[in-house]
């Protein structure tokens, strides 16, 4: 899609979690029609950590036609309208002896902490990275609530990443904690700057995101100098700062 005028050269893109939708929850109507009505005057695109079934889930099946980019997995897999553009594999890039070792190591971790809960799928194995959940991604929306609670006074994940850093210092990994319950872990430079290399048309990026402090997932991409960043606080926060953008 062109457009003409101010906007013409000009993308936004969004994280989703917390900031298009309340995190792993869908994504209000207001904000769906907001997103249609943006696009009549602007290029939109979606960056997060998750697959692209979570995203549909979030955000609706018909995603793919919704954005004019949508980018899973930091855009280690990537499509403009429909096409895939670029997909990425981060077993072929590990090799499957230090990945084994990664997922040994992790799920030794997990199981000499005690929680006040514990459910299922610890590790989530996704194209790009490894989704690891000391809680486990199968718990209950309360007990996701309670635990981001626990985690933000007893720093959980934080310890468990600066842990991983030290033992695995020679696999040159990122390891980027967003959402409420998880942390990403994935190759230097996979980080969701890794999408902008399929933008080289736009003269200018904006990207709304709610994790842009140093070590959450909105940070890099936030910061770099390819992009104009702005923080968000919630999906109203995020049509708040667009229609300030673009006149909406």
């Amino acid at each position: 899609m062109a457009f003409s005028g101010s906007n013409e050269g000009k993308i936004i893109l969004f994280d989703v979690d917390g900031t298009l939708s309340p995190s792993r929850k869908t994504a209000p109507p207001e904000v769906l029609e907001f997103l249609a009505a943006l696009r009549s005057k602007v290029t939109i695109g979606f960056v997060g950590g998750s697959d692209l079934k979570k995203q549909k889930e979030q955000l609706g099946d018909e995603v793919l036609t919704m954005f004019d980019y949508s980018f899973s997995e930091n855009g280690l897999v990537a499509y403009k309208g429909e096409e895939l553009i670029g997909k990425q594999s981060f077993s072929s890039f590990l090799g499957e002896e230090k990945l084994q070792e990664l997922i040994n190591w992790i799920l030794a971790y997990l199981s000499q902490i005690t929680l006040p809960v514990k459910r299922g799928t610890f590790i989530e194995f996704r194209a790009g990275m490894l989704n690891v959940s000391p809680i486990g991604r199968n718990c209950a929306q309360d007990e996701r609530d309670a635990f981001e609670v626990y985690d933000q006074e007893h720093k959980i994940r934080s310890t468990m990443v600066t842990e991983m850093r030290e033992r695995f210092a020679d696999l040159n990994l990122t390891y980027s904690i967003g959402g409420q319950i998880s942390f990403d872990v994935f190759p230097q430079g996979w980080d969701k700057t890794f999408c902008l290399q399929f933008l080289p048309e736009f003269s200018e990026i904006h990207f709304v995101g709610d994790k842009c402090f140093e070590g959450g997932n909105d940070y890099e991409i936030f910061m770099d100098d390819r992009t104009i960043g702005h923080s968000t606080t919630s999906p109203d926060a995020t049509m708040a700062i667009c229609k300030e953008l673009f006149d909406l």
